[in-house]
């Protein structure tokens, strides 16, 4: 649908930026109805989907509904049905994790103590667990279930749904489909609400997160030392979407979001207590003593920009972690705890009926920017995306809500394919630099360790034969500088790092009880 957008915009108003939205079962592939004697009832049986994945040797992939960042054999599994009457959806669609979860080497404790503590620091205001517990880990949740009700383009309600805000097709700022869904209450369009300036999407929910409740190194020495243990209380969120699609310009999507969580025990009452969404922007407004409270916010800026002429569209995702004193001081200063996303689609005629050639790329940038320096004198460097000091990190069950490449990293992906309609034969190239704010805070670019870089080569092959439909990827994933170790033979004259070549496989399938 996406891809068609960029042909002809005027055929599809969705902005992409609210994921799920699509109001017509039929769309989720609602194939198999059973009939029943009941006027304007409509029950469907939902597809299966299996997601099945190994990685050898360390943890590598993201935006997986749940799946653990972890080596070994891993599934997921989910089916359902879904039910209407009149203005009332219903969806029960559980999810079930099933996950090896070996563990893996690190070698952290072959690091100094200032070191570890670095390593520390971030784990202690998030929850970014190396491993899910000892043995096999599984999970079985509510999944993408709901029940809501719907009036014209609106719909009211509460869900566990995961949800996707912004542009992004690897990766999201503030929601993606990293973690696995969290409960939440809803109100939100299924569809664009026009309008005589253009057509709008917007999203309000009231949600409660937990954290895991995990050691996050598998050294549990370390642990014992260095780490802070949660408090047990669960946080409350409140977050914000709104798009906007100019009537006088088709091809024109620009939105915002606004997220607030906390920990329960600290939280005020009061309406503003309940949606600070709704608060001022700026701290000389908002308040100072906000963050100590325990209040966190993410707010980003986003835009998609659709050029049909020459089957092209461009993107961009703007985050900022912190507020601003004033706006005097955003101009100055933009930089400051910010996260961003650049990204493109180019499509490319080939002279075989309906197929086309499909250039993808994202950047994905998590890491502090160099005025560190500067602003946090003394120190060498302070917080990263999806982390704050007393709510610890933007997540559900020790994973990442937005971005799930690891904390402080970054990556850039460029993917070449040959499409037609759900078909796809391709390769992609990925590039992730892990864990910048760490190296840099823990100084490690005075030593002999070097940063730690992933270069890796995919391929892609995605076909549906009748009922099913198969999406399928290999990816090999070469570690420079592997979790920063060094090579036996390093010196400080020739520093030398260990690197590590591990392979990630990966196949998806969805079973339609009835082909269309």
């Amino acid at each position: 649908m996406r891809r068609n957008q960029i042909l002809n915009p005027d055929s599809i108003s969705n902005s992409f930026f609210l994921k799920p939205s699509l109001s017509d079962p039929q769309q989720y592939g609602f194939t198999q109805y059973i009939q029943v004697p009941v006027d304007s009832l409509k029950i469907g049986i939902l597809p299966l989907l299996n997601t099945t994945r190994i990685t050898t040797k360390r943890p590598y992939g993201w935006g997986d509904y749940g799946l653990i960042p972890n080596p070994g054999l891993q599934a997921y599994f989910s089916g359902g049905i879904q039910a209407s009457y009149k203005f009332i959806n219903f969806t029960f669609r559980p999810e079930l994790v099933v996950a090896q979860n070996k563990g893996f080497e690190t070698n952290l404790n072959e690091m100094s103590p200032g070191q570890i503590r670095s390593k520390f620091f971030f784990w202690n205001y998030g929850d970014f667990p190396e491993r899910f517990g000892n043995g096999i880990y599984a999970d079985l949740g509510w999944g993408q279930s709901k029940l809501t009700f719907q009036y014209g383009a609106f719909e009211l309600g509460g869900s566990t749904q995961n949800i996707w805000w912004g542009p992004g097709q690897f990766n999201a700022l503030t929601f993606s489909s990293n973690a696995e869904g969290f409960p939440h209450f809803t109100l939100n369009t299924t569809k664009p609400a026009r309008t005589f300036l253009g057509n709008f999407e917007t999203q309000l929910i009231v949600g409660r997160l937990q954290n895991s409740g995990l050691d996050p190194s598998q050294d549990q020495e370390l642990n014992e030392v260095y780490f802070v243990p949660f408090s047990g209380d669960w946080r409350y969120l409140n977050a914000l979407m709104v798009s906007y699609n100019p009537k006088w310009i088709p091809g024109l999507f620009l939105g915002f979001t606004r997220t607030f969580h906390q920990y329960s025990e600290s939280m005020e009452s009061g309406f503003l207590a309940y949606f600070p969404v709704f608060e001022p922007v700026t701290k000389s407004n908002y308040g100072f003593d906000r963050d100590g409270n325990g209040q966190s916010q993410q707010i980003s800026i986003f835009g998609r920009w659709l050029f049909p002429k020459v089957q092209n569209e461009i993107y961009f995702e703007y985050g900022r972690r912190d507020h601003s004193v004033n706006w005097r001081e955003f101009a100055l200063n933009p930089e400051h705890a910010r996260a961003y996303i650049l990204g493109f689609i180019q499509l490319f005629d080939l002279p075989l009926n309906n197929k086309k050639i499909q250039v993808r790329g994202e950047l994905t940038h998590q890491q502090e920017s160099v005025n560190r320096y500067i602003r946090y004198s003394g120190l060498t460097g302070g917080l990263t995306w999806h982390t704050h000091t007393p709510a610890r990190g933007f997540v559900q069950n020790g994973q990442p809500l937005g971005v799930g490449l690891g904390v402080g990293s970054n990556v850039q992906t460029l993917e070449v394919a040959r499409v037609d309609g759900i078909s796809k034969v391709g390769i992609f190239f990925e590039r992730l630099a892990n864990n910048q704010d760490f190296y840099y805070k823990a100084l490690l670019q005075n030593t002999e360790r070097k940063p730690w870089i992933d270069l890796s080569l995919g391929f892609l092959y995605d076909k549906q034969w009748n009922n099913l439909l198969l999406s399928s990827k290999l990816q090999l994933i070469h570690a420079r500088n592997y979790q920063w170790q060094l090579d036996p033979a390093s010196t400080p004259e020739f520093p030398k790092g260990e690197n590590l070549t591990s392979m990630m496989g990966q196949v998806s399938l969805v079973y339609f009880w009835e082909k269309k």
